[in-house]
């Protein structure tokens, strides 16, 4: 039903320094820039070798603006969406709907690049809170055109996302859903020393969902956190963010095996941002 991360959304009150900032993070450039007039938003989008990324802002009246000046005036620019991508979206409408999952028909939705005019379209179901828990998140199934790829991604550019960072009070209730219901494969359950931490690896288009249990007292159970980005050359990847004027710790070994890692500290829009080269590639 699901066989991908599509895409992720960070809401941003300034469009353009958040542009600014993720140019330098990633380097490179965006692939599309673009409105959806009818929810009230413009977006900036970056494309990887696994999933894109969107910073989305609020342009005028509309859901899409509600949704951003919601979670902006709570937490500040920040990490808000999970978009999960399909081959059959009325498959996959189906497949909720028998399971007794009370989602809404797909919607179509179109795009204009304004960088060059190409038009995309795409259909989507947005997910009820109980499949959603809390996370704004959409099943989506691109129907028309394609964004623009990135041949050849400098060894200190971002190339593709490595892990999404979620934080859960309720890790039985997470695989309830993510396991059984999108079946999606869980790898790893365990405790984890290092953290004294029970978390959740799930896997889906080389790409892993890391759910870490955390007690909290939100109405919410899953919270998104943050998001850990793969470079091919860690060490040319931190000098070229040191020259852009981008804060970052250290280089060091990282927690799994045969990884090196850094934290970018500036420039991340609240984002908490994870570099991370495998050695053994």
């Amino acid at each position: 039903m699901i066989n991908s991360i599509d895409h992720l959304i960070v809401a941003v009150k300034d469009l353009d320094a958040a542009e600014k900032n993720y140019k330098k993070i990633f380097g490179i450039e965006p692939v599309w820039k673009g409105e959806h007039k009818e929810l009230g938003t413009a977006n900036v989008i970056f494309n990887f070798k696994n999933t894109y990324f969107e910073l989305l802002s609020a342009k005028g009246e509309g859901l899409g603006a509600e949704l951003v000046d919601s979670n902006i005036k709570k937490n500040g620019d920040c990490f808000i969406g999970l978009v999960f991508g399909t081959e059959d979206i009325t498959s996959a409408e189906s497949i909720l709907k028998n399971k007794g999952h009370a989602v809404t028909e797909s919607a179509e939705g179109v795009g204009k690049n304004s960088q060059n005019n190409e038009i995309r379209k795409w259909k989507n179901i947005f997910l009820p809170l109980e499949l959603s828990r809390g996370i704004f998140s959409f099943i989506i199934q691109h129907t028309h055109g394609s964004l623009p790829k990135i041949n050849n991604y400098e060894e200190s550019s971002i190339n593709k996302l490595d892990h999404i960072v979620i934080n859960t009070n309720d890790p039985d209730g997470f695989i309830n859903i993510y396991e059984k219901v999108f079946n999606i494969r869980l790898a790893l359950d365990k405790v984890i020393e290092h953290w004294k931490t029970r978390m959740l690896f799930f896997r889906l288009n080389k790409t892993t969902i890391e759910v870490v249990e955390q007690d909290h007292n939100d109405e919410d159970p899953d919270k998104l956190w943050g998001l850990a980005w793969c470079v091919d050359s860690i060490k040319s990847a931190h000098e070229r963010l040191t020259n852009e004027g981008v804060e970052i710790t250290d280089i060091k070994q990282g927690i799994k095996e045969n990884t090196l890692v850094a934290t970018i500290k500036s420039h991340t829009n609240n984002v908490p941002t994870l570099l991370i080269e495998h050695l053994n590639k």
